[in-house]
């Protein structure tokens, strides 16, 4: 079994920051890629960052330049760093680990149950 735990939400003022951590337990033989997805009300989820464990990121256009993606491997977590946030960032953000349970399983994708990121004055 496998489980991710987000942290670091919250409410923050438009051009403020915030920074999340996941973390990923259980049964997990390897990581491929590891990110974060927002889902804001009425929207589909989203990509919002995403990192390999080479450290190769992609990220949302509309986060370009305010967020960054970081990952450490030894520990089986992700970050975001989140500056100049806007209203528009305000979403549930989820963890997503595209993982290996065994070396003879395929990869799969797992995720946390999200954490509640608000940017309004």
């Amino acid at each position: 079994q496998v489980q991710l735990v987000e942290s670091g939400g919250g409410l923050v003022q438009p051009g403020g920051s915030l920074r999340l951590s996941c973390a990923a337990s259980g049964s997990i033989f390897s990581i491929n890629s590891m990110g974060w997805y927002r889902q804001a009300g009425g929207h589909k989820r989203e990509l919002v960052a995403v990192i390999t464990t080479g450290s190769s990121a992609n990220y949302a256009d509309s986060v370009k330049g305010r967020f960054t993606i970081s990952r450490d491997n030894a520990k089986n977590a992700v970050y975001l760093q989140m500056n100049s946030l806007k209203p528009e960032d305000t979403a549930v953000y989820h963890c997503n680990a595209y993982l290996k349970i065994s070396s003879g399983s395929i990869p799969n994708d797992y995720w946390g149950q999200g954490t509640q990121v608000t940017v309004s004055s």
